[in-house]
């Protein structure tokens, strides 16, 4: 019998280490859970702003070009005759 007690209480040991691990496991994956959704908002917060500064930069650069430089020209004529052309488009959506 105390060799049965003696592989119970070894179990039981074993069985509250394996519990002890389980739960420190937990709490490490919640913890990288929550900085995983912290490290997605930055990222997202991160891409807004670089989307927003791209449009600021093509619309520096339009004006730019209006102003006379030389470097953007070929860019904002194509991006007028574009806006022409949709201006057309909806023009004869109208017509129809």
């Amino acid at each position: 019998m105390s060799e049965l007690n003696i592989l119970i209480n070894t179990i039981e040991a074993k069985l509250e280490t394996l519990i002890k691990k389980i739960e420190t496991i937990e709490e490490e994956k919640l913890e990288l859970e929550r900085r995983l959704s912290i490290e997605i908002d930055e990222k997202n917060a991160i891409n807004e702003q670089l989307n927003q500064l791209k449009l600021n930069y093509d619309s520096l650069k339009y004006a730019n070009s209006l102003l006379g430089s030389e470097e953007h020209k070929r860019e904002t004529k194509l991006k007028i005759n574009s806006l022409i052309r949709e201006i057309d488009h909806c023009i004869s959506q109208l017509s129809k």
